[in-house]
C-alpha cells in the first residue's frame, strides 16, 4: 500500500483527503488499461472520467464555479499517474487545453468546458513551435486581422492530443508590439478549414502527439480569448497553475517506483538474506523516500499557496515542478537498479516509469529553465 500519511498534513481540507480515497478505490477498479491503440485509449479515458465525474476538477464556469482547486488537480494528478501514466495524461490535458478559457473566456466561449468536464469534447494547448518551444515570446506563427475575423498561419509542435482533440487553444503573433506582448489567444475548432495535422509524433512512452499546420486557418473574432496582445500573460496564467500539477504527476510516479522497489527488496534474496537488510539497499531505500517527501511538500506547498488567492505562485510552482519532476526520475533510476533485469524488461512498471518520468522534466517548461525562473524570482524579491 502507497504511503497516505501526507494527507494529513495542514495542505488538505477533508474534502481533498475524500477525493483521494475515492479516485483511489476507483484506479484500483479500472486502471491500467491497454495502450495498444493510444489514441483509443486517451478517447475511452477522458470518456470514463468525464462520465463518472473525475473531470470536474480541470474546468470552472457559471456552472461549475470557482476559483480551480489546485490541490485537486494535484492530488488527482498524483493517484492516476502510479496507476497508469496514460491516465494521467488523459486528465492533465483536459485542464491544459481549456486552462485558458476558465480563466479569461467570455461565458459563451465557456460553452466548450461543459463538454471537456463531461468528456465529450477532448482539448488540447498549443503552444510550442519548431523554433519556439521554451522562449515563447519568440513564437512565429501569425494570426492577422481580415475585416472582423482572423487568419491563421504557421505551425505549432509537440502538441498533446493532437490528432484526437476536439478544439485547440491557440497561440499566435497579432503584432500589437514586439515579442511577449505582441502575442493573442484563439479558440480553435479540429474541423476549421486549414487545420490538419502535419506529423504525428512518438515518443518513448506513448502518448497522442502531433505536428499541426496552419494554413490561411479562419476563425471569428470572437475566438480571442481576452484582448488582442494578451496571449503572453494567458500562457503564464494557465501555466502558473498548472505547472504544480505536472509536479504531482512526477511525484505519483516515484511512489509509484518506492512501492514497488520496497516489495521487491523484502521478498528478493541475496547471499542468502532479503535484500532489504543490505546497508547498501537501506541507503538508497531511505533517498528514495527523502526525494518523495520533499517532492510532495514543495508540490503541496505550491498548490495550497495558490488555493489560499496568491494571484501568482511562479515562484513556489517552479520549485515544485524542478525538483519533483528531477528528483523522480532518480528515484526510479534507483528502482530499475533495485530490480535489476527486471528494472529494463519491456512491460514491467518499473520499466514503463522509466519511459513515463522523462518527458516532465522537458514539458510545460523544462528544469533547466525553471532554474531561471527561480533565480530571476529570488533575486526579483531581494
Amino acid at each position: 500500500m502507497p504511503d497516505r500519511s501526507f494527507l494529513s498534513w495542514p495542505f488538505f481540507e477533508d474534502r481533498h483527503r475524500q477525493l483521494a480515497e475515492r479516485l483511489e478505490a476507483w484506479c484500483a477498479k479500472n486502471l491500467p488499461v491497454d495502450h495498444h491503440d493510444v489514441d483509443a485509449a486517451c478517447r475511452k479515458l477522458v470518456a470514463k472520467l468525464g462520465k463518472e465525474g473525475w473531470l470536474k476538477p480541470t474546468a470552472i464556469d457559471a456552472d461549475n464555479p470557482g476559483p480551480l482547486d489546485v490541490r485537486a488537480l494535484c492530488i488527482t494528478r498524483e493517484t492516476l499517474a502510479r496507476h497508469d501514466g496514460l491516465a494521467d495524461f488523459a486528465f492533465a490535458m483536459q485542464g491544459l487545453g481549456t486552462g485558458a478559457l476558465s480563466l479569461f473566456g467570455t461565458s459563451d466561449q465557456q460553452r466548450w468546458l461543459a463538454k471537456t468536464r463531461a468528456g465529450k469534447a477532448i482539448s488540447a494547448f498549443a503552444l510550442s513551435e519548431p523554433r519556439s518551444g521554451s522562449d515563447v515570446a519568440d513564437m512565429e506563427m501569425a494570426a492577422t486581422r481580415d475585416g472582423d475575423d482572423y487568419v491563421l498561419s504557421g505551425e505549432k509542435t509537440w502538441i498533446s492530443n493532437g490528432g484526437i482533440a476536439d478544439l485547440y487553444i491557440v497561440f499566435a503573433r497579432t503584432g500589437e508590439a514586439p515579442g511577449a506582448k505582441g502575442l493573442s489567444a484563439f479558440i480553435v475548432p479540429s474541423d476549421t478549414k486549414g487545420l490538419t495535422i502535419a506529423e504525428r509524433l512518438e515518443v518513448i512512452a506513448p502518448h497522442p502527439l502531433a505536428r499541426l499546420s496552419f494554413d490561411g486557418v479562419r476563425v471569428p473574432g470572437s475566438a480571442l480569448i481576452g484582448k488582442p496582445g494578451d496571449g503572453f500573460r494567458i500562457a503564464m496564467s494557465v501555466l502558473d497553475v498548472f505547472r504544480s500539477t505536472v509536479g504531482a504527476a512526477a511525484l505519483g510516479f516515484a511512489r509509484r517506483a518506492l512501492d514497488e522497489s520496497i516489495g521487491r527488496v523484502a521478498e528478493r534474496k541475496l547471499f542468502g538474506a532479503p535484500m532489504a537488510e543490505l546497508q547498501m539497499v537501506q541507503g538508497h531505500i531511505a533517498d528514495m523516500a527523502l526525494d518523495v517527501d520533499a517532492a510532495a511538500l514543495l508540490v503541496y506547498r505550491a498548490a495550497w499557496t495558490k488555493d489560499m488567492g496568491a494571484a501568482r505562485v511562479t515562484r513556489e510552482a517552479a520549485m515544485a515542478k524542478l525538483f519533483a519532476t528531477d528528483h523522480a526520475q532518480s528515484v526510479i533510476d534507483k528502482a530499475v537498479q533495485l530490480h535489476g533485469g527486471d528494472g529494463v524488461r519491456k512491460g514491467h512498471i518499473v520499466e514503463s516509469l522509466y519511459r513515463e518520468i522523462r518527458a516532465l522534466r522537458i514539458y510545460e517548461g523544462a528544469s533547466d529553465v525553471q532554474k531561471v525562473v527561480i533565480a530571476r524570482q529570488v533575486m526579483g524579491a531581494a
